[in-house]
């Protein structure tokens, strides 16, 4: 499965989407034209996040979290943070084999995070290196 199709499915596949996202620029038009709201219920599901606290995770309060339900659609940036977070969830998915183990991994505290979970230092770039970092130190064995 390629990353396009990998991602589409985490945030929720064909029947939020209703048409297959072949190429990078299928992708990057989608963020850009903001990714349905449906897709951040597919991927809060798929986390086991609820959908207030992925708000935060993506820094939509929660009146306009609210608003977007109504719309159906996000913004072009809160897409973008959406994909991010749902790349590093494909990446768990790659690492622990499937996603009820990656997403017990994103929510359980992590030394290496200050005990931190994951999930919840996700909200910036710098941390969601930290995340793709540890992923790829569990990945090839390297205690973590």
């Amino acid at each position: 499965m390629s990353m396009n199709e990998e991602l589409q499915e985490v945030l929720g596949g064909s029947s939020v989407f209703r048409r297959r996202l072949r190429s990078v620029d299928d992708m990057t038009l989608m963020i850009k034209q903001g990714l349905p709201f449906q897709s951040l219920l597919a991927l809060s599901i798929r986390t086991q996040v609820d959908v207030n606290k992925m708000g935060r995770i993506l820094m939509i309060p929660a009146r306009t979290l609210a608003r977007r339900r109504k719309e159906r659609r996000l913004t072009a940036a809160e897409s973008d943070r959406l994909m991010r977070l749902a790349r590093v969830f494909s990446r768990a998915i790659e690492v622990f084999g499937n996603s009820e183990k990656a997403a017990g991994w994103l929510n359980e505290p992590n030394r290496l995070l200050r005990n931190a979970a994951p999930i919840d230092i996700l909200d910036t770039d710098i941390g969601v290196h930290s995340v793709e970092t540890i992923l790829g130190r569990i990945e090839y064995g390297v205690f973590s």
